[in-house]
């Protein structure tokens, strides 16, 4: 029962062990990964297997939870209604007042030419008396497409999120990944109108996965554009599809992080005048997680004529990683949320704040679920 699978859940947070919890998008199957013991694990390369998390400097390494413990359920979630009006706290308007500077800063930069794109991001902190569990819940029931998890380990916090992107997935060499810019607000029975600042981000991040990956996978594949929704926004989303050269993870993993749809054009420039001009640190906020060299076991076809061969399965060996967008950190009594977006030399500073408004409410919503 879904009741007792949140109780062991539960027990190993009283016990201040590390866990994660999770569901993929568009699936019913809810997965739990359990650290038996409390040190924490750094990531010394692509080839170790359990649950990643890294933060969005690169410089830094990812921590992996060990698999000592694997539990797996399945638990159709109706999802809720219509969404709910979410109230927006109060503005602060020195921290608007900051990052519509901060949004000048990065377009000047842009416009000098030492810059195509910069993603520039804000934390919002905000009250929180719910427990880390029923939020968890509230994600599942209001974003079903969405990957959903609850992250914890004592030495680092409690995060969660539910982000609508894919950094990579990859079933024994065969790779996909997909570009994900532009962000319009959901409006009830129409279709989103993207201008050229949004399909020229979309073309800039395409580009860039593109090419980290041409001279490192065979067959490249890059699909049409489409619009996707994600809770109550619409983005631009583009599939990359190809096959991983022999013991190539680490090296795509590392050319692909930090992408443009969370950092910007040229990578590194772009990624230290984040650093240098955001004014905190963004830690896992826009960094990645998921499943790192997960054994998946196949059974073989009940149609197979060699009779002898039904009794066997086949091991694949599956990563699949998420950007940690869409998220938040518990601390105490207040949960701290992160957003963003991307600052071409089409951008309006008031519009782009406006957009961090618009991707808040998505964990706002989780927040207020219980309080509406």
């Amino acid at each position: 029962m879904f009741s007792h699978f949140l109780r062991k859940i539960e027990d190993h947070f009283i016990k201040e062990l590390p866990f994660v919890v999770y569901r993929k998008g568009g699936q019913d199957e809810i997965t739990a990964v359990f650290q038996t013991e409390n040190k924490l694990h750094h990531l010394k390369n692509y080839r170790e297997s359990g649950f990643v998390f890294a933060p969005f400097n690169d410089d830094k390494s990812p921590i992996v939870l060990k698999t000592d413990e694997v539990r797996k359920i399945n638990h159709p979630i109706k999802p809720s209604g219509p969404y709910q009006k979410v109230q927006h706290p109060k503005i602060d308007e020195k921290q608007k007042n900051f990052h519509l500077n901060l949004i000048e800063k990065g377009m000047k930069e842009i416009q000098r030419g030492r810059l195509k794109k910069v993603v520039l991001s804000r934390a919002l902190e905000v009250n929180n008396n719910q427990k880390p569990l029923v939020l968890f819940t509230e994600l599942l029931v209001l974003y079903p497409n969405a990957f959903c998890y609850v992250w914890y380990h004592p030495k680092v916090g409690m995060w969660l999120g539910a982000t609508p992107e894919t950094l990579l997935q990859l079933e024994n060499r065969k790779l996909t990944t997909m570009s994900l810019a532009g962000t319009l607000p959901v409006v009830k029975d129409k279709v989103p109108l993207w201008g050229l600042k949004e399909r020229e981000e979309q073309h800039l991040v395409t580009e860039f996965i593109a090419g980290t990956l041409r001279d490192r996978v065979d067959d490249l594949q890059v699909y049409d554009t489409k619009s996707v929704r994600a809770g109550n926004l619409w983005h631009l989303q583009t599939s990359v599809l190809g096959t991983l050269k022999e013991d190539g993870l680490e090296d795509i993993i590392r050319g692909l992080h930090p992408t443009p749809a969370i950092c910007g054009f040229p990578q590194s420039l772009s990624k230290d005048f984040i650093l240098a001009n955001e004014g905190y640190d963004r830690t896992y906020y826009a960094g990645f997680l998921g499943e790192l060299n997960f054994e998946k076991h196949m059974d073989r076809s009940a149609h197979s004529k060699n009779q002898e061969n039904k009794a066997y399965r086949s091991i694949k060996k599956t990563t699949h990683l998420f950007v940690n967008l869409r998220c938040m950190k518990l601390r105490g009594e207040k949960a701290i949320l992160y957003m963003g977006g991307g600052i071409t030399k089409d951008s309006i500073p008031e519009r782009e704040w406006r957009e961090t408004r618009d991707k808040s409410a998505t964990m706002l919503r989780v927040l207020q679920a219980n309080n509406n």
